[in-house]
């Protein structure tokens, strides 16, 4: 049980340091997801899962750019406090 419960710690913590990372890199504007994979030094599987987590609890939205190789770009929603 406590093994189970630092695994689900570690992830907690690994989802905080990576919206946090690709937070940074969509201030600067939208971005791909392979844009955000290089920028961060991540692989873009890993990428697209967190953003697809991002997209669904309103974190970031797919803009309706799309790239001359048919990708997306995402940007991050401004949250009303």
């Amino acid at each position: 049980m406590q093994q189970k419960n630092k695994e689900i710690q570690e992830i907690m913590i690994e989802e905080i340091v990576m919206r946090d990372r690709i937070t940074e890199v969509m201030q600067k504007g939208p971005a791909t997801i392979p844009e955000v994979a290089k920028a961060i030094n991540k692989p873009t599987d890993q990428v697209m899962f967190w953003i697809m987590a991002m997209r669904k609890y309103g974190f970031i939205a797919e803009t309706e750019q799309v790239t001359e190789d048919d990708y997306y770009k995402y940007e991050l929603i401004e949250k009303e406090d």
